[in-house]
């Protein structure tokens, strides 16, 4: 430990840092943080930690709120937004107790550590690698308002194919139709590097970036396979980065699934694999798409569980807006190699035995990623945990594109929640595999549900500007 403060004392040395930042993480999956002068940073920071109110945080009652945060220095770096010499910190939140503090069991990184420790004691896997691609839109202007007499909202983009009569020099995208489209058509590029460049700063390798389908300003960026639980700080970090470098260009970017009626959304595939002693578990020349027993078990798993994965992956009422067909997005319980119709997706071009994965489509992130991570990582092993062949199942492989079957067809199928309470109720019935080993405790799922309930409720109730359309003239 004395190393790594040395570190971080050299850091805020060489870099003349005057305030050191501590980034903590909310129920929702949002950063929340508190600052210290530079000179007051020490060894005693480390282990006394800075205290906070829990309870704000949507983790514990009042009675029980007062925590401490003890930042982690492996995470320490230059943020790169702030006028004022920063040094930015994430860490983990723990239980003010004698003789010692313990671990806040609901903080999302203490429940991601907490799985990985419970998947290396099931003697499965040590090591969980991930990769999370990150879809989103970029504006140039928006504005909403929830008033009693006026609700609406409306964006802008300037090459969107709605300003195909105003924009004036031609550089527009036809709707649909932008999937790595060039320039002078991909005005987001600069902003797009930039961003980039400040993941690498920060520790986080990428493969690329590009402009996705939606014409109206739709981006990816996609990084490279790493650790769970780095990955899990290092999603938290990217959407920090892609929000302030898209406000730096003048334009506003949002991670909201489906923001544009009849537009693709936007989601967070999760490509995943396992590794013990460095070698991967879900390789098999042998296996269907050459994926092991083990591999189909876990996704196995993740079929099973997947209506009450939802309520976590997918958390908010606008991700049932995207996970409809017609847009690539999965709507059906199933698995299958190169098909964007299932929720499970093979890809053909990871052929090295180290690379042979699957990804789960249905995330978006919207999610707290330390939950949704280590929710799927606890599903999985519970398919393991009880030989779910996903085949013997009926849940595939379904090589063919299921929008196009028959509706005799698609009857004899299973679905995704159409809804967030659906996948509440699913939740509420199906938490057993994420209680095992102690990994979510049950007053944290309970609490979850109570709260998107009633952010469900709160939607509900509000008049939607369709609805006039729909209704106001009977």
């Amino acid at each position: 430990m004395k190393e790594k403060i040395q570190k971080v004392l050299e850091l805020i040395k060489a870099h003349d840092v005057k305030m050191v930042d501590f980034k903590m993480v909310d129920i929702n999956g949002q950063y929340r943080h508190v600052t210290i002068p530079a000179e007051n940073f020490s060894e005693e920071t480390l282990k006394s930690g800075i205290g906070f109110d829990a309870s704000n945080y949507g983790y514990a009652v009042v009675e029980k709120s007062d925590m401490v945060f003890i930042p982690d220095p492996d995470t320490a770096v230059i943020d790169p937004f702030c006028d004022i010499t920063t040094l930015s910190m994430t860490g983990n939140a723990m239980v003010i107790a004698s003789p010692e503090n313990k671990p806040l069991a609901q903080y999302p990184r203490n429940i991601v550590i907490a799985a990985e420790e419970y998947m290396r004691a099931t003697g499965v896997a040590d090591t969980m690698l991930i990769l999370p691609e990150f879809e989103f839109y970029m504006f140039d202007q928006v504005g909403w308002e929830v008033a009693p007499n006026s609700i609406g909202f409306a964006v802008d983009v300037e090459q969107s194919y709605w300003n195909s009569s105003t924009e004036g020099k031609g550089c527009v995208i036809p709707k649909q139709k932008a999937y790595h489209v060039a320039k002078p058509f991909d005005k987001g590029y600069e902003a797009r590097s930039e961003m980039c460049l400040h993941m690498k700063n920060a520790g986080i390798e990428i493969n690329y970036h590009h402009p996705e389908v939606a014409a109206s300003g739709q981006f990816e960026i996609e990084p490279q396979l790493g650790k769970m639980s780095a990955m899990a700080d290092a999603t938290m970090m990217i959407k920090y980065i892609i929000h302030n470098t898209a406000l730096k260009h003048g334009k506003t970017a949002t991670f909201m699934p489906k923001p544009i009626y009849g537009e693709a959304g936007s989601g967070m595939h999760v490509h995943m694999l396992l590794l013990k002693d460095g070698k991967p578990v879900f390789s098999d020349d042998a296996g269907y798409a050459n994926l092991s027993k083990t591999a189909h078990y876990f996704m196995g798993g993740l079929l099973k569980h997947i209506s009450s994965l939802c309520a976590i992956t997918n958390p908010s009422t606008n991700s049932f807006k995207r996970l409809v067909p017609g847009f690539e997005a999965p709507v059906t319980v199933g698995y299958a190699t190169s098909n964007r119709s299932a929720v499970i997706r093979i890809p053909a071009y990871a052929k090295s035995p180290d690379k042979r994965r699957f990804e789960l489509r249905n995330p978006d992130a919207t999610c707290n990623p330390y939950f949704c991570y280590a929710a799927i990582l606890m599903a999985g092993l519970d398919g393991i945990k009880n030989k779910i062949d996903p085949h013997a199942e009926g849940w595939g492989p379904y090589d063919v594109n299921l929008y196009h079957l028959s509706d005799e067809k698609k009857a004899k199928l299973s679905h995704l929640p159409t809804s967030l309470d659906e996948a509440l109720n699913a939740l509420e019935k199906d938490n057993d595999y994420l209680t095992a080993g102690g990994v979510f405790p049950k007053e944290l799922i309970e609490n979850f549900i109570k709260i998107k309930r009633e952010e469900s409720r709160q939607l509900a109730s509000i008049p939607h500007p369709a609805e006039f359309d729909k209704y106001y003239n009977l």
